[in-house]
């Protein structure tokens, strides 16, 4: 049985509260020792620029930046759909850490064989 996660985002700061749960998602599973991608598409690919992930999502909740450090300091990754990217001329060299342009064959590489356990939002 595999332990991986991955949380297939698409929304972006329009909707901070499903952002902001969706990073506590991964969060949890990252901070717990899972191997944790979280598989960013449509709007959500702007989380994968500097800067862009700012703000509080609700009153208690933790801040995004908060957020995106805790998930990069417990080994948390980014794959970020690439026709998503593009569409949207954002700037490839212009990544958060541990974020990479790849679509859906990177991500079964990386689930592989054993599999993962998934979330989406």
């Amino acid at each position: 049985m595999s332990n991986k996660a991955v949380i297939s985002l698409s929304t972006g700061l329009e909707d901070p509260e499903r952002v902001a749960v969706a990073f506590l998602v991964a969060l949890g599973a990252a901070e717990h020792g899972r191997p944790t991608l979280m598989f960013l598409t449509k709007e959500a690919v702007r989380l994968a620029q500097p800067g862009v992930a700012v703000g509080r999502a609700c009153e208690g909740c933790p801040s995004l930046p908060d957020l995106l450090a805790r998930y990069a300091a417990a080994g948390g990754r980014y794959l970020v759909c690439p026709v998503c990217f593009h569409a949207k001329a954002l700037d490839p060299e212009r990544l958060i850490e541990n974020a990479v342009v790849g679509g859906s064959i990177p991500m079964w590489e990386w689930i592989g064989d054993e599999g993962a356990t998934t979330f989406s939002y």
